[in-house]
């Protein structure tokens, strides 16, 4: 990785801790500047524009989760344990300062069309399929009750990290993680084989 790559991938990390506390809005490349003591015409350069900043923002977020969160839960065995290693991970992302970047541009962009949102939108199916997918393969292993739907099990399963995300950031609710965790207990228990 040359030092240009380098460079972009650190004004990346740090435009998605300014993102997380002011939103994908509120991120321009004068702050970035700021925060970063690039030039402006510099940062510029990487960009071209605020929404193609705010667009690589969320691939790169998305790249961050995956390596963080994801990867992680992939190693673990399949069915429940695997859903378990993945909740944790996001629980951790989600204690981030800020919160979850993906929750906060989903509020911030779901009645602006455009590339931004588009992209908000393909990363928010993408990771209902992954957790519906981890359900399925749990129904298909045995590990839960063969009459489970796992686009439902995905909903409850995300349902439960967006509560979290509210009572814990909005909140500032003190027993947020021992509810999500005693409600991703009673979801196991009701489609565990």
């Amino acid at each position: 990785m040359g030092k240009g790559e380098e460079t972009r991938l650190a004004v990346l990390d740090e435009a998605a801790r300014v993102a997380r506390a002011v939103g994908l809005g509120g991120l321009t490349i004068g702050t970035l500047a700021e925060r970063t003591a690039l030039s402006k015409s510099g940062l510029f350069g990487h960009f071209k524009s605020k929404e193609s900043l705010q667009l690589q923002v969320l691939q790169h977020a998305r790249a961050r989760f995956v390596d963080l969160v994801v990867r992680p839960a992939l190693a673990a065995p399949r069915g429940e344990p695997r859903l378990r290693v993945l909740f944790d991970g996001w629980l951790r992302w989600e204690g981030a300062p800020g919160g979850c970047l993906f929750v906060t541009a989903a509020a911030e962009f779901h009645h602006q069309p455009g590339a931004v949102r588009d992209e908000v939108v393909r990363g928010e199916r993408d990771m209902c399929d992954m957790v519906a997918t981890m359900f399925r393969a749990g129904v298909a292993d045995g590990a839960f009750r063969q009459d489970t739907d796992p686009d439902q099990a995905a909903y409850g399963f995300n349902g439960i990290l967006l509560a979290f995300h509210q009572a814990f950031h909005l909140l500032e609710d003190e027993r947020a993680e021992p509810r999500a965790r005693q409600a991703l207990e009673d979801l196991f228990d009701r489609v565990r084989a």
